[in-house]
């Protein structure tokens, strides 16, 4: 991820620190005042997120530092870490509304509706400026989408949570309350699981999506001079950093050319696939001729 795009996501989070704090302070301190079980789980899920962001922002300015003796790849993981712990805090605190949910149901506990329904529609508003703070991401950067699927979540649990205070304030039925901590948890447990999917694979050093070992050994070798392509490696660093080893066998009498085919090799693999980390070493199957 280049310097600027870093500053800018690292600033963006920041405000949503901020922003998303004060959400939870005011969705903490209501559900506890009127009762609700969707208002205090929604506040745990955002109180969650107040973490995830920090962890997030850290992890940017981490990723700014530059390679060292001890770790020649710069800090670009500790985004991916960071991605990590956001997921597995976000899974944890979804099976602990589901547990609280089902108690509820069990044993309901009365609700002051008007306040829960205010409280829900301010956390909505402030949601909505967050999401529209973190919208125009960079979409490599894992950590800042990953922010702003949190803030998405939170904005739709908070409609979730306007509903049935609605539906609670002209009904009186206080099953829905638990009802909709249900949803909210169902939600945040997927998003939880798409985020740790991606950063387990980028852990286990997996190929990004989109692209194929066998795909970009064939565009390597449609290139003129290149006959055969062998113990090629791609690997994901952090999600803007995507590193390639390859050994390339060239065809006869071409090595007086190789500064060019290497040259065109890492054009391809920039241009075609955002590869702009290459080790490649070039071998001849009859470099003692000609």
């Amino acid at each position: 991820m280049h310097n600027h795009n870093i500053e800018s996501n690292s600033k963006k989070l920041f405000l949503s620190i901020a922003l998303t704090g004060l959400i939870f302070i005011a969705e903490f301190g209501g559900g506890l005042w009127t009762g609700s079980l969707a208002l205090l789980s929604d506040s745990a899920h955002v109180f969650m997120d107040v973490f995830a962001l920090l962890l997030s922002y850290l992890a940017i300015r981490a990723a700014k530092l530059p390679s060292n003796d001890r770790h020649t790849y710069g800090y670009h993981r500790m985004q991916v870490l960071a991605a990590l712990a956001n997921g597995a805090t976000l899974l944890f605190i979804s099976f602990e509304i589901l547990k609280e949910a089902i108690n509820r149901f069990q044993h309901p506990e009365p609700i002051v509706a008007g306040p829960m329904l205010l409280i829900a529609v301010i956390g909505l508003i402030v949601n909505v400026i967050v999401a529209l703070v973190l919208r125009d991401h960079d979409h490599k950067d894992l950590n800042t989408r990953a922010a702003f699927l949190h803030v998405l979540g939170d904005a739709l649990a908070s409609v979730g949570v306007i509903g049935a205070g609605i539906a609670i304030y002209f009904t009186g039925l206080l099953w829905i309350d638990p009802l909709m901590s249900v949803l909210i948890s169902v939600l945040i447990l997927v998003s939880s699981g798409r985020l740790l999917k991606e950063t387990v694979h980028i852990l286990a050093e997996g190929i990004p999506d989109g692209m194929t070992a066998s795909g970009v050994a064939e565009t390597m070798k449609s290139i003129s001079g290149v006959a055969e392509v062998h113990d090629l490696h791609i690997w994901t660093v952090s999600p803007s950093f995507v590193a390639l080893s390859a050994h390339v066998i060239l065809e006869d009498q071409t090595l007086r050319q190789s500064e060019n085919i290497m040259t065109e090799l890492k054009q391809r693999l920039d241009s075609e696939y955002e590869i702009e980390h290459t080790t490649i070493q070039f071998e001849c199957s009859n470099c003692g001729q000609g």
